[in-house]
């Protein structure tokens, strides 16, 4: 039996936090396709396996039973200690790794995916008082972090960790999250770091869409 199945779908960017890190561990894992377009995750099957009715969820198959678990930054701060890989060397260490993490799952990812999901997905006018409000916040975000990777090639400790996967999952699609590269040459140099680790693979290749084949768009 595969040893980690993930619940999860290619447009999801906290699920792609997840895979990424599995992958680049070169875990045994597979991808359990999530029809997100079309309710899955609102449906009281998926709830009962994750009541917060969101992607991803990891079930661990383990043999002393199954665990699963919810929320990306949980997610990872456990394959840190079952994988033991990309995670912290001391306790200043973990702390900072954390403080980047509720961080971005409370400013950058969340902002930079519901301006995308209304934006790109719903199709919303640029204009629309929502969108600019999120966009605007997310655009704050960015710029807290290319400031810190002004003086830092990774997030925590010089080398790649969670914190690094966790703040990279919605900024590999720039044009969808309404950033110009350009005006973010840290975060864009930062990102190619990422995609230069060895095992390194884009959602795409990851993960199946969530999108049912005659809704999908070009």
């Amino acid at each position: 039996m595969t040893e980690f199945t993930l619940d999860c779908f290619t447009e999801s960017g906290n699920a792609y936090k997840v895979a990424l890190m599995l992958e680049l561990c070169q875990a045994d894992w597979k991808p359990n396709r999530l029809a997100f377009f079309a309710g899955e995750t609102r449906s009281p099957e998926f709830r009962s396996k994750n009541i917060m009715g969101e992607a991803p969820v990891l079930v661990h198959h383990r043999p002393d039973g199954d665990v699963t678990m919810a929320q990306s930054g949980a997610i990872l701060d456990y394959l840190v200690r079952r994988l033991g890989k990309f995670g912290p060397e001391n306790e200043d260490e973990r702390s900072e790794i954390l403080r980047w993490i509720l961080w971005d799952n409370h400013k950058l990812s969340s902002y930079s995916a519901t301006y995308r999901f209304m934006s790109f997905f719903l199709k919303k006018p640029a204009d629309d008082p929502i969108v600019v409000f999120f966009h605007a916040r997310a655009n704050g975000t960015w710029k807290v972090l290319e400031a810190h990777l002004d003086n830092n090639t990774f997030l925590v400790g010089g080398r790649p960790t969670i914190a690094d996967f966790s703040l990279c999952g919605y900024l590999f699609w720039p044009a969808e999250i309404g950033m110009n590269p350009k005006d973010f040459p840290n975060i864009t140099a930062w990102l190619g770091r990422i995609a230069a680790l060895p095992g390194f693979k884009t959602a795409e290749d990851l993960m199946p869409s969530g999108q049912d084949r005659e809704t999908q768009t070009a």
